[in-house]
């Protein structure tokens, strides 16, 4: 049922089954790409979940103001990657390749000036955020170590972003799961003190620098390192439509190439913080309800990353496809694609959603052995499982609006929605309900943000 995403470059026409196809074949890596992501974090979770309720808490403390610079640096890297995505729809190579060259040179400025801010604010950060004395000095190590690494990961989100935009799923993906092994490998020497385990009846000696959560910091921070050199390398040596090896060009960032790239990342960068500013608003609104509840809400959010995994690798599949069907000027296949993948992500979410509901005790278990901690995050999963269908409408239509260029209307949407429903509502529930109250809000919020980018999706002229 595949085909060939250069059908889309040269014009032919696609069947519905050929984008069925098409749409599943780049979903698929992509998802596989999202699932070692989310294997990290379970990992991470997992591992320094055994040192304790304190360690797990110094972790969820920082983790929203993590996501924000994550958050910022990947929509930086966006504005290039949708630009390359239309000149390999127009089958202008020449020009593909001059944008991933300024869009490295602009990561890396922009990578190290927001690394620098992060420095400097994290020794303070923690206090903030209205964490306890205990875990507070905690939390600011493990920050530092992934603030310090920005560039690295910054270069890792735009040549995954390029090679997915140039069509390439494999690659990011096949990346993704080694890192994910890696990860593994790193943190279990790195997290735990040096042991004696018995096995088949014989005791074996494991080394270990016992760095607790300094250890989960470094470990994923290597495994990312390493494998953002391995990206980069591929794109700038293999793929055909974007490879920079053998290739002369100018190194200096153009005024057109950057006025386009700040048009399409700056509403996705002023989304992002000011979403990452509403979660790390929630977490303030969490933190006074103790240890646990910090715990119990980082782990859970971990846990549900498993089901809206999907969406967000058929949301880059969206991406890639409405992106190229839009700079080869085919207005009707955008519409398509973006329909159908946007029908795959709810179908697909619905299911996910359904397991997690069913499954939340397990899930939890496995992340944590302490029953509070647990208990409380597998009910707040259940609460969270029935927004997952919406979830997916807005994660997969932001997506294909991204594909075509269109980020300021979608952006303002995603701020509108969260701030102006989720940080009031968990707010004045939080009172009464305590977590629970919390996440009541959240999957209210995912429904009415669902609702609304079904109603642009079907009610406007995205994709032109």
């Amino acid at each position: 049922m595949t085909t060939d995403i250069k059908l889309i470059r040269d014009g032919k026409s696609l069947s519905w089954g050929q984008r069925l196809g098409l749409t599943l074949s780049l979903s698929f890596p992509a998802m596989l790409a999202q699932l070692s992501s989310i294997a990290m974090q379970y990992i991470d979770a997992s591992m320094v979940g055994r040192l304790g309720a304190d360690d797990s808490a110094a972790i969820g403390l920082v983790s929203t103001s993590l996501w924000l610079f994550w958050g910022i640096c990947s929509a930086m890297t966006s504005g290039y990657s949708v630009q390359l995505a239309h000149k390999v729809g127009a089958n202008d190579e020449e020009g593909a390749r001059d944008i991933f060259r300024q869009g490295i040179i602009a990561s890396l400025i922009f990578s190290v000036s927001m690394a620098l801010i992060g420095i400097a604010i994290s020794w303070k950060l923690p206090y903030w955020l209205g964490g306890e004395e205990a875990i507070c000095s905690k939390a600011s190590l493990y920050f530092v170590v992934f603030v310090a690494a920005l560039p690295l990961l910054t270069i890792n989100y735009l040549a995954g972003g390029m090679l997915r935009c140039a069509g390439n799923m494999k690659i990011p993906s096949t990346l993704s799961g080694l890192m994910c092994v890696l990860d593994c490998l790193f943190n279990f020497f790195l997290i735990f003190p040096s042991r004696i385990i018995e096995f088949w009846g014989v005791e074996w000696f494991l080394p270990g620098a016992g760095l607790g959560v300094l250890g989960a910091a470094l470990g994923t921070v290597g495994a990312e390192a390493i494998c953002a050199g391995f990206m980069l390398w591929y794109a700038w040596k293999k793929q055909p439509e974007i490879k920079l090896s053998g290739y002369v060009g100018a190194w200096r960032l153009t005024r057109h190439v950057t006025k386009n790239a700040v048009g399409i990342s700056f509403p996705m960068t002023v989304e992002h913080a000011v979403i990452c500013g509403a979660q790390i608003a929630i977490t303030m609104i969490v933190a006074p309800l103790g240890v646990i509840a910090i715990a119990a809400n980082a782990f859970a959010v971990t846990a549900e990353s498993l089901c809206y995994m999907p969406g967000y690798g058929i949301g880059d599949a969206a991406t890639a496809l409405t992106g190229q069907s839009h700079g080869a000027g085919r207005h009707s296949l955008t519409r398509k694609f973006g329909f159908m993948a946007v029908g795959l992500g709810m179908a697909v979410m619905t299911g996910m959603g359904f397991l997690l509901y069913i499954f939340a005790d397990d899930i939890m278990r496995l992340i944590t052995p302490v029953v509070s901690i647990s208990s409380l995050g597998a009910e707040v999963l259940r609460i969270e499982a029935w927004a997952e269908p919406m979830f997916a409408a807005s994660i997969v239509a932001y997506g294909a609006f991204v594909g075509v260029g269109h980020t300021k209307l979608p952006a303002l949407m995603n701020l509108g929605s969260i701030w102006i429903v989720r940080v009031p509502l968990a707010w004045w529930m939080a009172s009464s309900m305590g977590l629970r109250g919390v996440w009541i809000a959240m999957c209210v919020e995912l429904i009415f943000r669902g609702l609304i980018f079904l109603g642009r999706l079907l009610f406007s002229n995205w994709w032109k």
